[in-house]
């Protein structure tokens, strides 16, 4: 083993949910990521949609027993001593797929923890010939910031707080917003008037999102509603009353995370393009929404490719200048929306 070691962290990390352009939705998960030399380990691997076994809606007793298993305090759950990394953000079953990797003591200095053999596992045993991520480590870690990162991040297992409040006159809208909002995962309430909520339940939302015919003097009261309860939310302002729109802009603002730990981080139209900036290679999925003249939602996908780090100019064609519609870009672990150019 060589004598370098890699820095290693955790950070809070979404899966972005949302309804698709088939209409299926995708569950949005939070979970904590793993940051080695300062980059999320998830980066390393392109294209993948996963989420790690520190998801914040697990049950406290199974967070606990996955932070206990990466300090090697359990046996590993794999042969070959191997543990799951990464797996799927739906089910979570190995056959779907799970990126893995052997967890040991340095033998050279056991104090230390070894990170080595990272492969892509659908059954019991790991091929590292045909499956095996090489060029990815092995990472060695110190050992008092690998146990001081994982005892920090079990004491603040639960603390992500993923409830949306929606405030609008639009009923049937806003409730099946809620209903899609519920089906991801985010729990979701409606009402008109924050002023009577005990500041208890006020905290436990992490966005407040207002309808178009919340006037100034009705968002102002809710604000100060959430100020008095010392509750710091994210405010989202609906573009539209189209439900897969107002699901974007929700998933957005919930999204707390750095830019530099997302792959997707802005999204503008000029004239007849979008430009979407990415931090690393992952797929990119553009599709625009609008009303037509009966208020119905008109969905069209523009874009569904992998594209690489750097800035990307994307075509839009005609469909998105029919009247005022929207665009959302989404990867795996960010969304953006932005109104089209006229």
């Amino acid at each position: 083993m060589s004598a370098a070691y890699a820095t290693f962290g955790l950070a809070p990390a979404t899966r972005a949910g949302g309804v698709l352009a088939n209409g299926e939705f995708q569950a949005h998960r939070d979970f904590v990521d793993f940051i080695v030399d300062g980059r999320p380990l998830l980066f390393r691997l392109a294209d993948l949609d996963a989420v790690s076994p520190l998801a914040s809606d697990v049950p406290p007793a199974i967070f606990t027993a996955q932070v206990r298993s990466l300090l090697l305090e359990a046996p590993a759950p794999l042969p070959g001593g191997r543990y799951v990394i990464y797996g799927c953000p739906e089910c979570r079953a190995i056959e779907c797929g799970a990126v893995t990797a052997v967890i040991e003591r340095d033998a050279a200095s056991p104090d230390d923890y070894v990170w080595r053999d990272f492969a892509w596992q659908t059954s019991a045993h790991a091929d590292l010939a045909f499956n095996g991520y090489h060029g990815t480590g092995p990472f060695r870690f110190r050992g008092a910031e690998y146990r001081d990162a994982l005892a920090r991040i079990a004491d603040a297992a639960g603390a992500v707080r993923r409830r949306v409040l929606l405030i609008g006159d639009r009923v049937a809208v806003l409730a099946r917003l809620a209903a899609a909002l519920r089906t991801i995962g985010i729990g979701a309430e409606i009402t008109r008037d924050a002023a009577e909520v005990s500041a208890d339940e006020l905290r436990t939302y992490g966005a407040v999102a207002f309808g178009q015919g919340i006037d100034t003097t009705e968002r102002a009261l809710v604000r100060a509603a959430f100020e008095r309860a010392a509750a710091p939310v994210a405010y989202v302002d609906g573009l539209a009353p189209i439900v897969p729109l107002l699901l974007a802009q929700i998933e957005h603002a919930l999204d707390t995370a750095p830019a530099e730990r997302r792959r997707l981080t802005h999204l503008v139209t000029t004239g007849g393009d979008a430009g979407v900036d990415i931090t690393s290679t992952c797929r990119v999925r553009l599709l625009s929404y609008r009303l037509d003249r009966l208020r119905r939602t008109r969905t069209h996908e523009l874009f569904d490719g992998v594209l690489g780090p750097g800035h990307h100019r994307i075509p839009l064609d005609g469909r998105t200048s029919r009247g005022r519609s929207f665009l959302v870009a989404r990867t795996t672990d960010s969304v953006l929306v932005a109104p089209s150019a006229r």
